[in-house]
């Protein structure tokens, strides 16, 4: 069962709105994580590592801004063996390389600039969440 955490949601997307719109503004890029994950394994230039690594090192350190905020950790559940996300983690990689990027860089800043590209990226992997969805907890019963 998951838990429905609106203003959490509200607040947590507010945030990556606000990231994904100044790193435009500042910097012209587009914040997908893959593709900052990716730049930050083989940089352009010691300055394009700086800023990925900045964006990286923020995302990591999140639930310590949230233990500061709260006074606890967040809660964090993985209903799956470590062999399953290995498994998804793959799977994921695939559809990033065929889909020229992730739900960040498509269902975010994609789909804010009217992309087709990304607004069908987006449609197709909502497509597949649900189908995904709809087979583990109803055909398999996880």
């Amino acid at each position: 069962m998951t838990d429905f955490t609106p203003f959490q949601s509200l607040f947590g997307g507010s945030l990556i709105g606000l990231a994904s719109v100044l790193l435009m503004l500042s910097m012209g890029r587009i914040m997908g994580a893959t593709g900052i994950l990716a730049g930050f394994l083989s940089p352009a230039s010691l300055q394009d590592w700086g800023w990925r690594a900045a964006i990286l090192a923020g995302m990591a350190t999140g639930p310590l801004a949230f233990l500061i905020a709260t006074g606890s950790m967040p809660a964090i559940d993985v209903p799956v063996s470590t062999p399953m996300l290995l498994v998804g983690g793959f799977i994921v990689g695939i559809g990033v390389t065929f889909g020229g990027g992730c739900t960040s860089g498509h269902g975010v800043c994609g789909n804010a600039r009217l992309s087709t590209r990304s607004i069908t990226a987006t449609i197709t992997f909502m497509i597949a969440t649900a189908i995904t969805v709809y087979i583990i907890r109803h055909l398999i019963g996880a």
